[in-house]
């Protein structure tokens, strides 16, 4: 185990974060028991930011989205992440956020690959047009009050349209907190390697506020191995920690020095599997739909593990927590942590052509073509 010299922490506005670790929004993953699984194996320590809250659906008090920015009691600070296009309804959901005191930490999405949103502008498109973002990033700071407001994004579209630094720069400008930096463009969605050199670029070229880094962290110490070749403030986990909750408890032993990390038994895994189920159907209200909702985590959580393909087929089809608690209960429980577990998980694609607006990269400071339609789906991707 590896731990760096000193203890580390960020600051993020008026809130301490450490270790310096912070849990990324992912659609459909990073809800309330998600979130709830990893504050505990970190023991409270960390961000653990919501799932991408579309601003017109929280503007118009969309049911699912309601859901969505619920909070369990004990987490502090509360953390927001939200997605707009339009400058004047993302000042409104912050400026709702603060009025109605829904959180504590707003960040802002413009690194989301996904077409559905880039066709329309958003998420890692935006950056591209650099006066729309200077107008996104002064509305939501200019309605934040002393709420602090961060954002996260891509290197840019593509190799051929690089916008990061320039993004940072209007970033700093308009009294940004920090900045999180994804080392891939949108056009490798989760493909390849993540370019952490950009990262340190980045920290270069605004350091007057923290820099974190995105991309790439499968263990703790990858985590300490980016901090140390970028200089970067902080990590941000996504994809990392897919199946994996207990990474947090090894990020905060890695940074600290408190100990080794987890390497949970099936018999372990399989309790937090369990226990996972259990929290989506009383978030949900629904004890099958709650098992309906994890069966996206089954394969993440299994990964490595010595289980036929029969049995994940069943597991990955489970509708209760008893037939999940049964299904499990059959798998040889008494395996080992498996040796090369901590690798990829997740979308690994890349090298895709992103999908924009039409004329998108004609100019890239007119702001034509955004329309009101580009906040209407409420999933966020």
């Amino acid at each position: 185990m590896t731990t760096l010299a000193q203890p580390s922490m960020l600051s993020i506005g008026p809130h301490t974060v450490q270790p310096p670790v912070v849990l990324a929004p992912m659609a459909g993953i990073t809800n309330a028991p998600f979130r709830t699984l990893c504050r505990e194996f970190s023991g409270g320590k960390g961000l653990f930011v919501s799932e991408m809250i579309t601003t017109r659906a929280l503007v118009e008090r969309n049911e699912k989205t309601m859901q969505l920015i619920h909070f369990d009691e004990t987490e502090t600070p509360r953390s927001i992440q939200l997605y707009g296009v339009d400058p004047v309804t993302v000042g409104k959901a912050v400026r709702m956020i603060v009025d109605e005191d829904l959180a504590d930490h707003i960040d802002l999405n413009f690194g989301c690959p996904v077409p559905k949103v880039t066709r329309k502008g958003g998420g890692s498109a935006l950056p591209y047009k650099r006066n729309l973002l200077r107008a996104i990033l002064d509305e939501a700071v200019g309605n934040a009050g002393d709420l602090p407001v961060t954002m996260k994004m891509r290197k840019g579209i593509d190799d051929d349209h690089i916008t990061y630094l320039d993004a940072g720069r209007i970033a700093v400008q308009a009294g940004v907190t920090a900045i999180a930096l994804h080392g891939r463009t949108a056009a490798q969605h989760y493909g390849g390697t993540a370019d952490w050199d950009a990262i340190a670029r980045l920290k270069e070229h605004v350091p007057e506020i923290p820099v974190l880094g995105n991309g790439d962290i499968w263990s703790a110490d990858d985590a300490l191995r980016m901090m140390r070749e970028t200089g970067c403030d902080g990590v941000v986990v996504g994809r990392g920690c897919l199946g994996r909750p207990w990474l947090f408890g090894d990020l905060v032993a890695a940074f600290e020095g408190g100990g080794g990390y987890a390497r949970p038994s099936l018999r372990e895994v399989a309790d937090v599997m369990v226990r996972h189920a259990r929290l989506l159907g009383e978030w949900i209200g629904d004890e099958s739909r709650g098992v309906i909702d994890f069966r996206k985590h089954v394969a993440w959580y299994l990964k490595g593990f010595a289980v036929g393909s029969e049995m994940r087929k069943r597991l990955a089809v489970t509708s209760s927590l008893e037939e999940l608690g049964a299904q499990l209960s059959e798998l040889d429980l008494d395996q080992p942590w498996p040796v090369g577990a901590d690798g990829p998980r997740g979308r690994t694609s890349g090298n895709n052509r992103v999908v924009l607006p039409d004329g998108w990269l004609k100019d890239p400071y007119d702001c034509a073509g955004v329309g009101e339609d580009a906040e209407l789906d409420t999933s966020g991707g």
